[in-house]
């Protein structure tokens, strides 16, 4: 694996840390506390090294351009720059929300998850399709 291919890892953690909170989310409704605990950190751990790995490849290649053109640079940039808002706002938010549920303190955990998943999610997400268009479609 080379810092070129660092990308495509990126994009892969950041999948697997959508598929992670979904299923976080699941078991949590189910009441399934343990299990729910375990896939949160799994995800907060996905997460982490998706940071290490991006930071890497920024550190040693800097930033690639958008080439398209057209309207779709306005969906481009509208969801790169939602996304890199949210992803700057999340961090503190990941590390309240697992501090408060590893110390079991649950009504203030799942008050601030609410918020938290959800924009977790959508940072995920949208990751995944900012690498689709910058690297595989355009």
């Amino acid at each position: 694996m080379t810092v070129s291919d660092l990308p495509a890892l990126n994009a892969t953690l950041n999948a697997t840390a959508a598929v992670l909170l979904a299923i976080g989310w699941m078991l949590i409704r189910r009441g399934r506390i343990a299990q729910h605990r375990a896939v949160m950190i799994a995800a907060f751990c996905t997460s982490v090294l998706f940071l290490i790995s991006y930071l890497t490849y920024h550190a040693q290649m800097g930033s690639k351009h958008f080439p398209g053109t057209g309207n779709i640079r306005i969906v481009y940039f509208t969801i790169l720059l939602t996304h890199t808002v949210l992803a700057a706002t999340i961090v503190p938010l990941v590390l309240i929300t697992l501090s408060r549920g590893l110390r079991r303190n649950d009504a203030r955990h799942r008050a601030i998850a609410r918020w938290t998943m959800p924009l977790w999610m959508y940072v995920s997400v949208t990751g995944v399709i900012v690498y689709l268009m910058l690297y595989r479609l355009y």
